[in-house]
């Protein structure tokens, strides 16, 4: 095709998989292993975004309790993903699938632990009520890629690499094609397909202060645009994270006590959490609970969260942070007697009473320090900075208990999908790639009657659309510069006035980038990037100001107001406090002629499923008759 000015190459495919981490990869080689023969995966980058490049001291894997006495049940698991945003069905979902999931990853050579008789023995994580936790260690999620990445090349999948999805395509109410663009060739590309699954991640371009891998970028705004409902745009996951390496400091590193200090713009060095509290052991107490709990929760927002405050707060007065792990805290007894509770007792029980934080951490989690140094920083003979940074988003595109979205043929897994609340189980998100992904390959694997679109002319507006609203001047810098203003405004601490009016900003970015272009500009795949990143934070905004104006603080969202109810007093801010609801809810948004509505939704229940065998065999006889594909 020929569009304003512009060569556009067409290709037809059954099947395109955007992404190229835990939940595409495997959406792939499921697909295959399903009998689908025509599958395109479709990547801006085999070893790019999150899971092939994060984790943290001990990245979890949620899954079903593998090991001892400990009772569990898939309805257990459920109850503990269901809730705070989540709805019922796919939590079920996500527990009946975990066993199949895990395991399937466990024979191709994820390296997770067994005792002697093959117990995948686990350890409890935030937000669980059982020992289902378990981890091949800090780069559990990269040993997942690579072992799924095997898979998908031994079974020649066809794979478009440098490749950025941009626009989605939609004819009659369904799915029907991807544009994009191979930033390698400086070349358009639009696949005609019959489905799509979106596995591209959260949009991590929204935030500056982000642990996010910076090679992650997130598609979520064309979704958006392609009339998809999504839902929790405005749960995430913030938390305590390096900034020159980007890395969670989560568990061991905090456990192990180090020292924290800002450095103001003259050098001045000062140990503001000890000014912060009388008792300087209360705030060394409260950084060994950030092991535990890590991500920012406003409940907490009194006791351990309140470090990521103060943390905050140094950052927004100009000051640098750092956590030093070459001395102790002031004032901590070299053999602990100053201090107390649970932090003393694990010290001691787990034989970490070395004379610095830095030995400590590496008697008790080596791999955790080792990984700093494989990247340049050498926690035994320099410091440590770090913000308060965007982690997980919790929320994306709404999905049914088979990942479809509100578009047929349009599927979303990992975290491009909004299938988590607010307080999901640690590890309980890579447990969300693999069931998803399956559970999205087994349903298109099922729908043998379509197939792709004959012809690319039916789609020709759409695809001008596309091509219309690109004429930003330094995409990069305008980028760069929104980021910014909503890591201060739009983070772990809201403030309402401030993201509306960041939203008429936002707004007339887009408007003054309308009109069409001539050619191809050199920095299109910066401008395709900057339009995604305008339209999902436009989207995220209206879902928090609805979550504000109907939950109050909640979640990992502080709202800020002069006139609220509570006071911070280690900051000496007032905010709005909790409004607790009599059902469980979710915040729905979507795009309508360049407006972001959103509105709360009773979240699906647990459902009654059937659980008869003989009831059960009969009915997946009958789903499965002449439905499956070369004979599989």
């Amino acid at each position: 095709m020929r569009i304003q000015g512009i060569d556009i190459s067409v290709s037809r495919t059954r099947t395109v998989v955007i992404g190229s981490g835990c939940a595409g990869l495997n959406a792939a080689d499921w697909l295959a292993t399903l009998g689908e023969t025509s599958v395109l995966l479709m990547t801006d980058g085999m070893n790019r975004g999150t899971s092939r490049n994060a984790g943290s001291d001990k990245q979890t894997y949620y899954k079903l309790s593998l090991a001892g006495d400990q009772p569990d049940s898939v309805l257990d698991m459920a109850r503990a993903l269901a809730g705070e945003g989540v709805h019922g069905d796919i939590a079920l979902a996500e527990a009946a699938g975990s066993v199949a999931a895990f395991l399937r990853l466990a024979q191709l050579g994820v390296p997770f632990p067994t005792n002697e008789y093959g117990e995948f023995v686990g350890y409890q994580t935030d937000h669980d009520n059982r020992r289902r936790a378990t981890s091949a260690g800090p780069l559990t999620s990269k040993m997942m890629t690579e072992c799924l990445e095997r898979q998908v090349r031994a079974k020649n999948i066809s794979i478009m690499d440098t490749t950025t999805a941009f626009w989605l395509l939609v004819d009659n109410g369904r799915i029907a094609g991807v544009l994009a663009y191979d930033w390698s060739h400086g070349k358009l590309h639009l696949v005609l397909t019959a489905h799509v699954v979106l596995a591209t991640g959260g949009p991590a371009e929204i935030y500056a202060a982000s642990v996010f891998p910076e090679s992650q970028q997130g598609m979520s705004g064309m979704a958006v645009a392609a009339g998809a409902k999504m839902e929790n745009l405005h749960q995430w996951q913030y938390g305590l994270a390096s900034v020159a390496f980007r890395w969670n400091v989560s568990g061991s590193y905090q456990q192990v006590l180090p020292r924290y200090v800002s450095v103001d713009p003259s050098g001045v060095e000062r140990e503001f959490l000890r000014e912060a509290f009388r008792d300087p052991m209360e705030a060394v107490s409260l950084c060994f609970l950030k092991g535990y709990q890590w991500p920012f929760d406003v409940r907490k927002a009194h006791a351990s969260s309140v470090i990521d405050l103060l943390v905050h707060r140094e950052n927004a007065l100009g000051r640098r942070v750092y956590m030093d792990f070459r001395r102790n805290p002031s004032g901590l007894a070299e053999d602990f007697s100053n201090l107390d509770g649970e932090a003393k007792s694990y010290l001691l029980q787990t034989g970490s009473t070395q004379s610095t934080p830095f030995l400590r951490l590496m008697h008790m989690n080596a791999p955790a320090a080792a990984l700093y140094r494989d990247h340049g920083i050498d926690l035994e003979r320099q410091m440590l900075e770090i913000q308060v940074c965007a982690q997980h988003h919790n929320g994306g595109v709404a999905v049914d208990s088979n990942w479809m979205s509100n578009i047929p043929g349009l599927y979303a897994a990992g975290e491009a999908a909004g299938t988590f609340g607010a307080y999901r189980p640690g590890g309980s998100a890579l447990n969300a790639t693999q069931v998803g992904s399956m559970r999205a390959a087994r349903h298109i694997a099922l729908d043998s009657t379509l197939e792709a679109p004959e012809s690319a002319e039916p789609l020709r507006k759409q695809i001008e659309t596309a091509l219309l609203g690109l004429r930003f001047e330094n995409a990069q810098a305008i980028g760069e510069k929104f980021r910014r203003e909503m890591s201060l405004c739009g983070a772990h601490m809201r403030n309402p006035d401030a993201l509306l009016a960041l939203d008429e900003r936002l707004n007339a970015a887009l408007v003054a980038a309308r009109g069409e272009m001539n050619g191809l500009p050199p920095d299109f795949d910066a401008r395709i990037r900057l339009r995604d990143q305008l339209l999902a934070t436009r989207a995220t905004i209206s879902a928090m100001l609805c979550a504000a104006k109907k939950f109050g603080s909640a979640g990992a969202g502080l709202i800020l107001d002069d006139a609220g109810d509570e006071e911070i007093s280690h900051l000496g801010v007032r905010v709005k406090s909790n409004i607790r609801q009599a059902e469980n809810l979710v915040v729905c948004t979507s795009m309508t002629d360049g407006v972001f509505p959103s509105d709360t939704a009773p979240a699906r229940p647990i459902p009654e499923a059937e659980r008869c065998f003989e009831t059960v065999w009969r009915t997946y006889r009958e789903r499965a008759k002449g439905k499956r594909r070369n004979g599989t």
